[in-house]
């Protein structure tokens, strides 16, 4: 009754952004609930957890606005907040610790490197000399690469020479996904200098080029295992990018909006169930190793998608424990969000997790040292 009469002497403006107030409220639970809910099962809450930071700051000026106000309605707000907490926790952090690396811990790089610039991309002919300088410069012991390339007939491009003479990790463990002319290999790559015991892979049974690797590999007296993925992108057309940059430019022709926005939601929803059924099998596969574990890749979802959520399970996830800021690994158009992650078991300890500021590529390299 008391929230009744408080709400009969709101104005009509205030009455309106009320209700909007309860919409975005709702639209927050629902992209919290998308972690929990296959997409395969019910594909529209995907989309909710897609846009679960621009609802989290919704319902933060909510807040702000009727606290302004001295009104009890942000209350609404700020209970949804606090109920999606831990999903908030995976998008921005504050880390006051310093802790300090040894030499004895586990440097853990894990990077799309969008086939070393092969298509000149980035426009700049030296791309592939400056990303293999940077893998040089930062020489991890743990090397995750998606989107690799590599030649045995093009001298400049044979990627497996050229990464392993420049790191100190010698050994890898390489699959292709594609293959062209019996020489041209495109596919995932892990590089380490700890000794390999064990390799395999885990297909998806798509005509993409995803799949997840598992490296298992002799850390002192531990068998460690390695798991390093690329799971399904949205796969955007060159329309799509540009229908997109006309949006942001306000240059759209409103006769070609619905049929091109009808496009990208056709292609968000497909990547969305087949990224849903790609984690299902890598959780089981996760759930049943008996190693300690280290996940790398480019899972191409949010930390409030069903794909994070699933594959995480009861790993720890780097950033959120020893990261700082609000991260963002995709360096692309669209959606600037962290999409690349490093997990680990329990046994590890991380330490010290960023991104490199620079990259020519569409993706951020990430870091973590594990104690």
């Amino acid at each position: 009754m008391i929230v009744k009469r408080n709400a009969n002497k709101l104005s009509k403006l205030n009455r309106l952004l009320l209700w909007i107030n309860y919409i975005f409220i709702i639209s927050l639970l629902f992209s919290v609930a998308s972690k929990y809910i296959s997409p395969d099962s019910f594909w529209i809450l995907a989309f909710f957890g897609l846009a679960f930071p621009v609802f989290l700051l919704v319902n933060v000026g909510f807040i702000i606005y009727w606290f302004s106000q001295f009104r009890v309605h942000g209350l609404f707000s700020m209970i949804a907040i606090l109920i999606s907490a831990k999903t908030c926790l995976g998008f921005v952090q504050i880390d006051f610790s310093t802790k300090s690396i040894s030499n004895k811990d586990i440097k853990v790089m894990s990077y799309n490197s969008m086939l070393f610039d092969l298509y000149n991309w980035s426009k700049n002919k030296q791309s592939r000399n400056l990303i293999l300088t940077s893998l040089a410069e930062e020489n991890p012991d743990i090397l995750c690469l998606q989107e690799f390339y590599t030649s045995e007939q093009k001298g400049d491009f044979n990627n497996i020479d050229t990464v392993t003479n420049l790191l100190t990790a010698k050994n890898n463990h390489i699959e292709y996904t594609t293959t062209l002319r019996k020489e041209d290999h495109w596919g995932i790559a892990t590089f380490t200098k700890y000794p390999i015991l064990k390799k395999g892979k885990i297909e998806f049974n798509t005509r993409s080029n995803n799949i997840c690797i598992y490296t298992d590999v002799l850390i002192k007296k531990d068998t460690v295992r390695i798991y390093n993925m690329h799971l399904q992108s949205i796969s955007f057309s060159k329309a799509d990018y540009k229908f997109i940059a006309e949006v942001k430019d306000d240059s759209t022709d409103t006769k070609d909006e619905v049929e091109k926005s009808k496009s990208i939601l056709r292609r968000l929803k497909r990547a969305f169930v087949k990224r849903g059924k790609q984690a299902d099998v890598i959780n089981v596969h996760i759930t049943n190793c008996k190693y300690k574990i280290i996940v790398c890749g480019d899972f191409n979802d949010t930390p409030a998608s069903y794909v994070y959520h699933t594959i995480r399970g009861n790993l720890k996830d780097a950033y959120t424990e020893s990261g700082s800021g609000f991260e963002q690994t995709y360096a692309g158009k669209f959606p600037r969000f962290r999409i690349d992650y490093i997990l680990h078991s329990k046994d590890f300890k991380s330490k010290q997790y960023h991104h490199l500021a620079e990259t020519l590529t569409d993706h951020y390299p990430i870091i973590t040292y594990l104690e």
